[in-house]
This record gives structure tokens, sequence and C-alpha cells, in this order.
């Protein structure tokens, strides 16, 4: 039997570690042979939270040591992984990186987009050809080079049998729209913050990183006045093609939007961020897809059960994890860009005009030999 392998390596805007999975695209489906996650360290998730807040004023020596440091992490966990799975270098047709975002402007005067994670150095120590920076080549094309799951979310989970969104919750929440019409046009966005306001909350009044289940959101109340203050943000109501970053919804950001009003527990606050996250998918949903049927949640915050109730409630829709469609939700995004590297490798087109702005569909990425 045939195997076309790849790995798919994600580490996301929520800074917690890198997932790393092995994927079967042979015969033009999908299967999950392994998959190995490796936390970053205390000091590495510092190093990117200082470069990621310290932008105005980055050093080119520890953005240069950085960017090395995370190549070398994403060649040990892909060595690990292979380890795992028991599969040599020659079984694997290619790497698919995403690399650590530091910064997203894709509106500013000369539109960028920084992944750092040295391709080179993953590409030399495993042995495999590794496809990287994926989203500076949507940029060149006009677009905002994100979001780029949607491609990959209507090639997996699209169906005629109901109209579907998928929501990825990371750091930063994405949506895509699949219509059961297949001759529909997949439209895709960031509708705002994910996981990223409430675990720098969480982690500056609790001793965790995030909020686990969302127990302690659910201890708090949805204060009204302050979700009202947060919403007045005009990302909300931009059009799509849109995308943001913890750039954008940063602590400053959430700093101030609390500077102007009464103090609140830190618990009511941790509930209103919940709920800022909740009504902006809801609402994103019913705005641009108001034909939906069925919600699929993929990404950390879908562990999130606080979040899930008040998705639940906002859209009185079914609502379920992609484990439910055999895939599970911490592992959609690394395979995404796993199947990104397939395309890119066969000369196919990743993105999706309608949905990042580009003036046309493009090759995404950079192949590193092996």
């Amino acid at each position: 039997m045939s195997k076309e392998y790849y790995i798919g390596l994600m580490s996301g805007t929520s800074i917690d570690g890198i997932d790393a999975g092995l994927y079967d695209f042979a015969n033009n489906s999908t299967q999950v042979i392994d998959f190995y996650y490796q936390p970053y360290t205390n000091e590495i998730k510092q190093k990117i939270h200082s470069l990621c807040k310290n932008y105005q004023s980055i050093s080119l020596c520890d953005y240069g040591a950085l960017d090395t440091q995370l190549g070398l992490l994403y060649a040990e966990a892909c060595l690990n992984l292979m380890r795992q799975a028991q599969v040599n270098a020659k079984d694997i047709k290619a790497i698919g990186s995403h690399g650590q975002t530091l910064y997203h402007s894709p509106n500013s005067a000369l539109p960028f987009t920084i992944q750092i994670g040295d391709a080179n150095i993953i590409s030399q120590k495993t042995g495999i050809t590794t496809i990287a920076d994926f989203r500076r080549r949507d940029i060149a094309a006009g677009g905002q080079g994100a979001p780029l799951v949607p491609a990959f979310h209507q090639a997996q989970f699209q169906t005629e049998k109901e109209n579907r969104v998928i929501v990825n919750i990371g750091g930063i929440a994405n949506l895509s729209i699949l219509a059961k019409n297949k001759a529909s046009k997949t439209i895709g966005f960031d509708t705002g913050p994910g996981n990223t306001l409430m675990d720098y909350w969480v982690s500056t009044h609790k001793s965790n990183s995030y909020d686990n289940n969302g127990d302690w959101a659910a201890t708090g109340q949805v204060q009204t006045e302050l979700l009202k203050h947060l919403k007045d943000d005009p990302y909300f109501s931009t059009l799509p093609p849109k995308s943001t970053g913890t750039e954008y919804f940063s602590t400053d950001w959430l700093t101030k939007k609390l500077a102007s009003l009464p103090n609140f527990s830190p618990e009511d606050v941790q509930r209103t961020l919940c709920q800022l996250t909740a009504e902006t998918i809801a609402e994103a949903i019913q705005k641009s897809a108001p034909e939906t049927e069925q919600v699929f949640l993929c990404g950390g915050g879908t562990h999130n059960q606080t979040l899930f109730k008040s998705l639940k409630q906002l859209l009185d829709l079914p609502i379920a994890s992609t484990n439910t469609q055999g895939e599970h939700p911490d592992q959609v995004e690394a395979m995404a860009f796993a199947w990104l590297a397939k395309q890119t490798l066969q000369g196919l087109t990743g993105n999706l005009p309608e949905t990042t702005g580009a003036k046309e569909a493009v090759i995404l990425g950079g192949i590193y030999q092996a």
C-alpha cells in the first residue's frame, strides 16, 4: 500500500508549545499516523513574549538567536515524533512548519508578517525537505496572509449534507464557512481574540498559564458595561477579509480598556473576556453565515467549558468538537500545515483569495531541500 507521509509543525499565538503531527495523505485521504506535543520551557515562552511585546525596540541579536533556537526545537520535535512513530526520514516527503508568529501587520503601509524558527536548521537536522514561511507569499499577492487554514478545512470538512462552520480557537479565533453547495466560495477570517486575553489575565492573577476548563471564569459574572466597552473596538465591525494577532489584541489593549472603567473583580474580568470571545465568534457566524446548520470547534479553546456553554446559548445551533469528525481538536492546525506543505511540493495553490483578500491563488511557502 502506498504511503504519502508529511509532518506538520504548529506553534500558535497561545505560545504554549509545538504540535508535531505525522499524516498520510495517500489516495486523496487523510490519516493520522502519530502526534507529538513538545511544550515550551518557561525560558522560551519568556523570550517569545519579550520579542512580541517589545517589538518597537527589538534586538537583532535576540531575534536571530531565538530564530535559531526555535529551529533547533522544531527539528527536535520532528525527530521525537519520528522516533515515537518508528519511521525514518526517507519515509517522509516533507515537513510543513508554520513557525512562531512574532508580529502580524497586513494592513500597514508596507504589509508584513513575521514567523520564526529557521527552516534551514529543520531540514539540516532531520534530513527532510522543509517548507516554511507560508504567509508572506499571500501578502505579496495582496492578501492578509491569514487565515490560511480555511483551504484545508474546505478539503477536510466540507460536505454536501449541511452548511458547516469550523471555528479554530487559539490565541486568536478564526472561522471557515463551508457551504454544502460546493460551488459557493469558502469564506474565512479572524473573529478577534480567542484565548490570548484570558490566558494573560489568568496568568497575572493566578499561578496558571491558562484557565483550565474555564473554571475560574465560571466563578465570575459578565460585566455588561465592560463587555460593551471591549466590543466597541472597530476590528469587530470591520468586514472580511480581515486578520489580526496578539500584537493588536494585546496586554496593552486590555490595560487601556480596563483603565477607563471602575474596578471589577479579577474573576468578573475573566468571565467577561470569555464572553467577549464567545460573542464575537457567535456574531461573526450570525452575520456572515446565517444559514449555518452545524458548528465544529478546534484549537485549545475547545476545552474551555464556560466558553463552550456561552457559544451554545448564543448560537442555538448544534456545536461539537472536530473529534466527532475523527480529527482531534488540538491537532487540526498541525495537520493543516502538513497539507499546505503537500500543496506546495505538488505545485498547487494553498490560499483562498476570497478568504485572505489576495488578488490570486498562489503557491505558498519556501522550499528548503534536504
